[in-house]
């Protein structure tokens, strides 16, 4: 949709701890004038690895460099950064990173994640960009089970200028979800984002429940969800990988919204995710902000990260 996009400048702004971070690893080993050999390259896979690149792709980073070593392609150690932000943005998947949208009606986005992911603030990031580029949203409080986050998302949808659907705590969700789809097809409105309860992947009577609300969307509204969005913290690091796996086989998430980005030092991980799942990472957080998100777009995010 492009409304979402921002510039390298501004990821470069909200990016600082994770690029000072990788910055700093990269130059005590790329000394000037050292021999490009294998104690460098083994020195630069542990860096690679530690600042969470993905150990497959630090894998095919490292086969290429010594490849393109030998070969003459590069020389010294001035030319392996340059070589190494051509090699990552030539390894993403060429993916449509915009939100799908539905042929007819309503937009329904389903959003998942545990608890302490970000994930309502995730919310209210997409509705308030939504909403401010002339969008009718609404979002509903299927996360019924605790009273916190209903008010939770009921501030941010008055902060943020949208309508939300909410029954009592303790309700069906899928009612809440049914009730949402049905005020969003009434009211004409173009977006209907559905909260759900934060939950671990390994709690599976609640992973059902998830699987009950995209079914209740469904019946209501053809085609949807039209989009189902993980929100991962990108602090957790590796563990990110084995939550997004579960709950793409609970849900058939169709892309991943990376929170927490701005202040970390973990920002490599969405190179990671890349490596481990055919879905695309489509947004980011990058502040506590509601216009702190941008949507992701490999090139800027690379060239931001060695900036």
């Amino acid at each position: 949709m492009g409304i979402f996009s921002k510039t390298v400048q501004y990821l470069k702004d909200h990016l600082g701890k994770t690029r000072k971070k990788i910055a700093s690893s990269l130059s005590s080993i790329l000394t000037l004038g050292r021999a490009i050999d294998d104690d460098l390259l083994e020195e630069l896979e542990a860096t690679l690895i530690g600042d969470d690149i993905g150990v497959e792709t630090t894998d095919l980073l490292i086969q290429d460099l010594r490849q393109a070593y030998k070969s003459r392609e590069i020389a010294k150690t001035d030319d392996i950064i340059p070589f190494l932000k051509a090699r990552m943005k030539n390894y993403w998947p060429d993916y449509n990173r915009t939100l799908k949208l539905a042929e007819s009606g309503p937009t329904v986005i389903l959003v998942a994640g545990i608890n302490g992911s970000g994930k309502t603030t995730s919310i209210a990031k997409l509705a308030y960009t939504l909403s401010r580029n002339g969008k009718k949203v609404i979002v509903a409080a299927c996360d019924t089970f605790r009273a916190a986050a209903v008010e939770q998302l009921s501030i941010w949808a008055e902060r943020t200028g949208v309508q939300i659907v909410k029954h009592q705590m303790g309700s069906d969700p899928g009612a809440v979800a049914f009730d949402a789809c049905e005020a969003a097809v009434s009211r004409n409105a173009d977006f209907v984002i559905l909260d759900t309860a934060g939950r671990l992947h390994t709690q599976k009577h609640l992973m059902d429940e998830l699987t009950k609300i995209r079914n209740v969307a469904a019946k209501k509204i053809p085609g949807a969800p039209h989009e189902v969005i993980l929100v991962v913290d990108g602090t957790t690091g590796q563990n990110a990988i084995q939550q997004a796996k579960v709950f793409t086989e609970a849900i058939d998430v169709t892309g991943i919204f990376l929170s927490k980005l701005d202040g970390t030092a973990r920002g490599g991980i969405v190179i990671a995710i890349k490596d481990m799942l055919d879905i695309p990472v489509k947004f980011v957080g990058l502040g506590e902000k509601p216009e702190d998100i941008a949507e992701f777009d490999p090139d800027e995010f690379v060239e931001a990260l060695f900036a």
